[in-house]
């Protein structure tokens, strides 16, 4: 299965966090699953490490991810045409914004966040 990390979930497994959950973390850690990891995701990390909401080394953390096999997908212009075309559920655009990645790429966007359910098959919700 090919999926696309929510920030949650990728902050999570970085840190061996109990958070993560047994499911996530077997999903994460399948070596059957294609893992992705946004630029959105990245964006909304360096945000609230700048806001000193999070402490979370970047370069560390892109090494990590890459030597795990993860790999990165950039934010195109389909996507944010596709973002924008999202009912408003979540108010929060990094969300719309996995989401939509995940639908028009074909991958599932691995969340614990159960609102995110409500945009059908492409999220994965654990």
């Amino acid at each position: 299965m090919k999926l696309l990390l929510d920030t949650h979930i990728l902050l999570w497994w970085a840190e061996g966090s109990p958070k993560l959950g047994q499911r996530a973390r077997a999903a994460v850690e399948s070596g059957s699953n294609e893992l992705r990891i946004s630029a959105a995701s990245w964006w909304e990390i360096a945000i609230k490490q700048a806001l000193g909401r999070l402490r979370f080394d970047l370069a560390a953390g892109r090494s990590a991810f890459a030597s795990r096999g993860v790999t990165t997908m950039d934010v195109t212009f389909a996507h944010a045409e596709a973002a924008a075309g999202l009912p408003l559920l979540p108010g929060d655009p990094f969300d719309r914004m996995l989401v939509a990645q995940a639908s028009h790429e074909g991958l599932r966007l691995l969340t614990r966040d159960k609102r995110l359910k409500k945009y059908g098959s492409s999220v994965l919700c654990v």
